[in-house]
């Protein structure tokens, strides 16, 4: 459960992070918006109120282990990291620099607190899968949490994977799915259907639940949820609206790579700044 002041913190907090994402994208001119700016509430529930986690000891070995597989997404993983207490708020604008810890796809060896060096789409709930197996193999009580977009639902070895989970029975795995219905070159529906998404999922011998992607109380309870499966493993479909936050950049696809010139941050700081005080009035 989630009080009413912690709940208007975290929702304050997403607004706070959607601006350092504009800002990180601004100033280095290269980067995904569409994508981080939509995973906010997924990202915030996860590192505030499911994982267990210790930024002060990255390599806690009793540690949850959180694989993104949606790596281009990283500007508002590294957003919500910081605010975590991993590094300081102002290595964000590192962001994609040369010498960086902060790569424009995350790499394991350079930031401490990541799991995988992430990018290739498709391969991360394959390397959950042989995180979640470890951790029976070992005894170990860590559950093992996967970001993934929907998009690399494409890809072969997604399904793959599906398949191993099952098999195994690995009910220590939660995977998410980004599901804003994007990709770069369109609407998903239009580039490779994947509806029936759910019916699918459920066909591959996943226990599935749905929610407002942007609802922190609803993401937290699923993941709760999650834990308590012990039959197999659990897919979260967060419906989730891309480039949330920023009404010129929702639901519009040509934001998946791209990020905003200095004007377009002008505007998209201003808009996050009238949200944040109808927030705090309310």
């Amino acid at each position: 459960m989630i009080d009413s002041q912690e709940l208007k913190k975290l929702q304050q907090l997403a607004i706070d992070v959607r601006a350092d994402i504009i800002k990180m994208l601004v100033d280095v001119g290269s980067g995904h918006s569409a994508g981080a700016l939509g995973l906010v509430e997924v990202l915030l529930a996860l590192y505030f109120k499911v994982l267990k986690h210790d930024p002060k000891n990255p390599q806690w070995s009793d540690r949850d282990r959180f694989v993104v597989s949606n790596g281009h997404t990283c500007p508002g993983l590294y957003a919500v990291m910081a605010r975590a207490g991993y590094f300081s708020r102002e290595e964000l604008f590192t962001l994609r620099n040369f010498g960086s810890r902060l790569q424009g796809h995350p790499h394991r060896e350079s930031l401490p607190g990541l799991e995988t060096t992430s990018g290739p789409l498709g391969s991360g709930l394959a390397q959950a899968c042989g995180m979640a197996l470890a951790s029976k193999l070992d005894n170990k009580k860590y559950d093992v949490f996967c970001l993934m977009s929907d998009g690399e639902f494409d890809e072969g070895n997604t399904w793959e994977a599906l398949m191993f989970a099952a098999k195994y029975k690995l009910n220590n795995l939660t995977a998410i799915i980004d599901r804003n219905n994007i990709q770069i070159d369109g609407f998903t529906e239009n580039v490779m259907p994947l509806e029936p998404l759910k019916e699918k999922l459920e066909a591959f011998n996943w226990h599935v639940l749905e929610v407002d992607g942007h609802n922190i109380e609803a993401i937290v309870d699923a993941c709760n949820e999650a834990r308590s499966i012990f039959e197999k493993p659990v897919m979260i479909i967060a419906h989730t609206i891309p480039g949330k936050g920023v009404d010129f950049m929702e639901f519009d696809y040509k934001w998946h790579g791209l990020p905003p010139n200095t004007g377009e941050a002008i505007e998209a700081l201003k808009e996050l700044r009238t949200l944040k005080g109808k927030l705090e009035e309310d």
